[in-house]
């Protein structure tokens, strides 16, 4: 594995991560890049350390640093909050920075948020000695380009994956052999009786997408529902931070070409993956893939270069002014920021492009109108009523850019569960956003 010149030092998971001094902060390889092995060794010498910042986005499989037994030794500051670690932030154990992903980044290159060490999960080096951030650039070499020291398991079960999506092995100081399985996420594909909510989801907006339009997705039934309608498109393109499997099949039956593309035309650009074994072993030295760092696929400028630009989001809730909550219920951090205001404001300066938040119009088997009269108290706004465009719900497609606060109550209510439409009208009517 070792390069003939190489300077990196092959060692133990264990001895590599005595690296590690109390005080010093430690950013992880993030998604299906989680470099677990040296998280278990970090972790082995708890008691050894004391203070010790943990930065990441969302990781997948266990987070011991997060634990509370823990406490003292680790802090984790959260960039995005997966299940792993939302319980140490809700308790008070952990921190969540509000931030949009574009400007991770500049909070690193600032040394806002320094870096001493970063521990990566990469592929084995190809003959020039370029190992590649594989499945998950995201932050993670931005963050290695201004660390102190550099932690790399290699493992040859990582694919090669193109772009601006490497590293030399010279640049890493501490090497791990490992050959294990890649973590893998596979959203869910069985809602049950709600089918037909999201097929009706994903129709709307498949009406909204024209021919050569270029996609940003993320995972879940929504965008997967949305895929499954696209098969009678023609010359799509993808600019994404991320996809999941079903993309496959659509670049397979030339659906997704990338010839229109005005930015990178004929690649599918993005900044990490979340999937299983065969989207791993399909990207693996496929020229069709173009992964580079979210300083470039998030930044909203380069976003808006994509001719009809279509952005399709999530929320947890929205307000009847059009006020997006997508990382909270109530005060409780849920999740991040992510790419979702990126991609709002990059499509929105897109030529013909279009930005939409999508979700079922209730929660909760019904009992809970995703659509409410205010936000949660305590709850964070994501995506502010000003950057709105599109909201869609099994109920329809509501346009609120530049419409007046009556104009938007009147489409959000339309497109609102029947059930509680009488109810924001009332309070439409006593709050007197409507008359």
């Amino acid at each position: 594995m070792k390069t003939k010149k190489s300077k990196t030092k092959f060692v133990t998971a264990d001895e590599a991560v005595k690296v590690i001094k109390s005080g010093d902060s430690v950013y992880l390889h993030a998604n299906c890049s989680f470099p677990k092995t040296l998280v278990d060794a970090m972790c082995r010498r708890y008691k050894e350390l004391k203070n010790v910042k943990i930065l990441q986005l969302m990781t997948f499989l266990n987070a011991p640093f997060a634990l509370p037994e823990m406490e003292g030794h680790f802090h984790l500051v959260s960039l995005f909050t997966g299940p792993n670690v939302r319980k140490a932030v809700n308790e008070g154990r952990a921190d969540f920075v509000p931030v949009f992903l574009s400007e991770i980044p500049w909070l690193i290159q600032s040394k806002k948020l320094p870096v001493d060490v970063t521990m990566l999960h990469l592929s084995p080096p190809d003959e020039h000695g370029y190992c590649s951030y594989s499945i998950s650039n995201e932050c993670a070499k931005t963050a290695a380009e201004y660390s102190k020291t550099i932690i790399a398991l290699i493992n040859p079960r990582m694919p090669r994956v193109l772009g601006d999506n490497f590293i030399h092995i010279d640049k890493i100081d501490f090497a791990v052999d490992i050959n294990e399985p890649i973590p893998e996420l596979v959203s869910d594909k069985d809602p049950g009786e709600d089918i037909h909510i999201y097929e009706r989801i994903g129709q709307y907006i498949s009406d909204m997408i024209e021919d050569g339009s270029t996609l940003q997705m993320g995972i879940g039934l929504i965008p997967d529902t949305v895929l499954q309608f696209l098969h009678e498109k023609k010359n799509l393109g993808i600019h994404t931070e991320m996809f999941s499997d079903n993309l496959i099949d659509l670049i397979d039956a030339g659906v997704v070409n990338g010839e229109k593309k005005t930015l990178l035309p004929g690649k599918v650009v993005a900044s990490f993956i979340l999937g299983s074994q065969k989207v791993f072993d399909y990207m693996d030295d496929n020229p069709v893939f173009e992964f580079r760092p979210t300083l470039f696929v998030n930044d909203p400028f380069t976003i808006s270069r994509n001719d009809k630009m279509i952005s399709i989001n999530s929320a947890l809730e929205v307000d009847i002014t059009g006020q997006v909550c997508a990382d909270s219920i109530g005060p409780r951090n849920y999740s991040g920021f992510g790419g979702q205001v990126d991609f709002i404001r990059g499509a929105a300066r897109s030529e013909g492009g279009k930005p939409i938040i999508a979700f079922t119009s209730t929660a909760k088997n019904g009992t809970i109108s995703r659509i409410t009269p205010f936000l949660k108290p305590g709850a964070g706004v994501t995506t502010s009523r000003g950057d709105v465009h599109y909201i869609v719900t099994e109920y329809g497609v509501a346009d609120l850019y530049g419409k007046p606060v009556s104009e938007r109550v009147k489409s959000l209510i339309k497109i609102a569960h029947p059930n509680f439409r009488d109810e924001l009208e009332r309070y439409a009517k006593e709050v007197k956003f409507l008359r």
